[in-house]
């Protein structure tokens, strides 16, 4: 609801409903992110908390404030002043900030997120102007504790994004900088599923950096020395998701852009123990699953019929059929090594088998018993797979042979070129449809035009639209629901209710020449039936930790849109400072309220 009014679920701590405690004045309140309305603060707010002469006489509306705004925004002359600019905006008032966002959600994304965030944090140590987040270093490791502590008690972070900066979006290691990604995936949390801006933490583990260009650069603001590896990572890492766990024990992290040889191996260390998430190796898996389970829909088959060819084995790749595997157990009631079987994963040495040599751990479960390693083609000629996804980074790698190879043996083949940037895909969607005469149902990973082509009735004109497979979609929902059931750990069953939720959303339900999965364009609503499934399915598992959850559909989705923020100005009640909440002091620490750093 995220308003002035009240409602059924009002007395929830997280309730958006009725007005907002404020103990400040003055300065100290235009100052603090969260409770600053610039012009937009009324006048009996300005009485009440001494804003008279602090700001310009008229009495704006957000809107108004959003106009201006966006006026501003447009007048920068590229996408990393654009960049720079919002994050400025975010510094001085969260909700013009999010109501911005929202209000050019489509435009915008991009430049918040990737390609633009990814310029951002190259160029970090030359943008800086203030500290974004939590700083760990892996040479003050006795002081992870004590530096995590000055962010909050334990009711004050509801989600931690923690990056330690080694792999970040396709631009391989940005040491420090990887903060950025940190608070970049934040910002789509509260802008995709309400979480509360003021009650999330972003951290990057300082381990030094193998970029030489950051190493010669004397601006640089991280530890200047190489990557540190081994057991004293394992021990910083280790110290962190601890101190975490004992300061904000009903936080929920999630692992953002480690390093290949770790981002799994931590992952399967920590998911046992604590409420976490890496979106890298599940969030791209859940979506994917999403496309493809709405895929077969359309093509009428089963997830249990499944026959899935991954070419491309790394992070993304592995993390997609574990997501799949993890599916096909679920429902057909079997082994993760015997719903394995339907995935074949293909790499630079061909198809995996038990004779590939450095299998990782992941890898070993899908190598199949074979001679030799086959090449993409042969696999699909052998296999007739009626899903293809492609997370190679090998561009125009499905070949039109490929493709008129697989669209033989089944009549909508699920075709999916994950591979970012655009120049990286394996195929492009125009292509796909034209070789197999529209038939192919096609999820991408980045935006593509939709494409006309004479596949409808008697060959009449018709536009297909390719979805966009962003993982934006799903891991807000999935944070969502964990957070507000307080879980106490994220399981499979969990990511699988969550897939299911997404793909029962899918516009290729109701029409076939629309996307296989929803657009960011109404993410909020799905980041609901996602909280939604997540939150059943934690309390089927047993891991659901709060109390007095709705059991009705109805109620519980509005439970979950109660607690949800939103870019909306609720009144300030003026509350005496002794006895008054830490937020209500402003002593919380949010990205901008940390004073002016140079």
């Amino acid at each position: 609801m995220a308003s002035g009014s009240k409602s059924k679920y009002s007395n929830l701590p997280l309730s958006t409903s009725g007005p907002v405690d404020c103990a400040v004045s003055g300065t100290v309140l235009l100052n603090t992110p969260y409770f600053n309305k610039g012009s937009a603060h009324t006048a009996d707010e300005r009485r009440d908390f001494d804003l008279t002469g602090l700001l310009p006489t008229s009495v704006q509306t957000l809107e108004q404030q959003a106009k201006r705004a966006y006026q501003q925004y447009s007048s920068r002359q590229d996408d990393l002043a654009k960049n720079t600019f919002l994050t400025s905006m975010k510094e001085q008032n969260l909700v013009l900030y999010y109501k911005l966002l929202q209000d050019h959600m489509q435009e915008m994304f991009s430049v918040v997120y990737t390609p633009t965030e990814g310029d951002a944090i190259e160029n970090f140590s030359r943008l800086f102007r203030r500290p974004e987040g939590c700083f760990l270093n892996i040479e003050d490791i006795d002081r992870v504790e004590h530096d995590l502590s000055q962010w909050g008690t334990p009711d004050d972070i509801d989600y931690i994004v923690v990056s330690d900066g080694e792999e970040i979006l396709g631009i391989g290691d940005q040491g420090v900088g990887g903060v950025l990604i940190s608070s970049a995936k934040l910002t789509l949390t509260t802008l995709c599923a309400g979480i509360h801006p003021d009650r999330t933490l972003p951290v990057v583990l300082d381990c030094g950096t193998d970029n030489e260009e950051l190493l010669k650069d004397d601006l640089y603001l991280g530890l200047r020395q190489k990557r540190t590896r081994g057991e004293k990572y394992d021990k910083f890492v280790d110290a962190f998701v601890t101190a975490a766990r004992k300061l904000f024990p009903r936080a929920y992290i999630h692992f953002e852009d480690f390093g290949l040889t770790n981002a799994r191996r931590i992952l399967d260390h920590y998911r046992p123990k604590v409420p976490c998430f890496n979106d890298d190796v599940q969030g791209t898996g859940c979506v994917t699953l999403a496309a493809i389970m709405a895929g077969l829909h359309v093509g009428k088959k089963k997830l249990e019929e499944v026959k899935l060819v991954v070419f491309g084995a790394g992070t993304a790749g592995v993390g997609i059929a574990d997501q799949v595997r993890d599916a096909i157990a679920t429902y057909k009631g079997c082994s993760r090594e015997h719903a394995a079987k339907q995935i074949w994963l293909i790499d630079k040495p061909g198809l995996l088998t038990t004779k590939t040599n450095d299998l990782s751990q992941a890898q070993k479960i899908y190598a199949k018993d074979d001679s030799d390693g086959k090449g993409l083609l042969d696999v699909v000629k052998e296999v007739k797979p009626n899903v293809l996804i492609g997370t190679s980074t090998k561009p125009k790698s499905f070949t039109e042979e490929i493709v008129k190879e697989m669209a033989k043996h089944t009549k909508r083949p699920v075709i999916l070129p994950l591979s970012n940037p655009t120049r990286l895909h394996e195929a492009v969607p125009e292509d796909l449809l034209k070789w197999t005469d529209g038939k192919a149902l096609v999820a991408t990973g980045s935006p593509f035009k939709p494409v006309k082509g004479p596949w409808g009735k008697d060959g009449k004109e018709i536009e297909i639209k390719a979805a966009e497979c962003n993982n934006s979609v799903v891991f807000p929902g999935i944070g969502l629901g964990s957070v507000l059931c307080r879980a106490s750990k994220v399981t499979d069953k969990m990511l699988v209710a969550a897939v299911q939720g997404v793909a029962d959303m899918s516009p290729a339900l109701k029409d076939e020449t629309a996307p296989l999965v929803p657009g960011v364009d109404n993410v909020r609503e799905v980041s609901v039936r996602i909280a939604r499934e997540v939150i059943q399915a934690a309390i089927e598992e047993g891991v659901a930790t709060e109390k007095d959850i709705p059991t009705e559909k109805e109620d519980l989705d509005d439970w979950i849109k109660e607690q949800m923020w939103a870019p909306i100005y609720r009144p300030l009640k003026r509350v005496e400072l002794q006895g008054a909440s830490r937020r209500a002091k402003a002593e919380l620490k949010v990205v901008g309220s940390l004073g002016n750093v140079e």
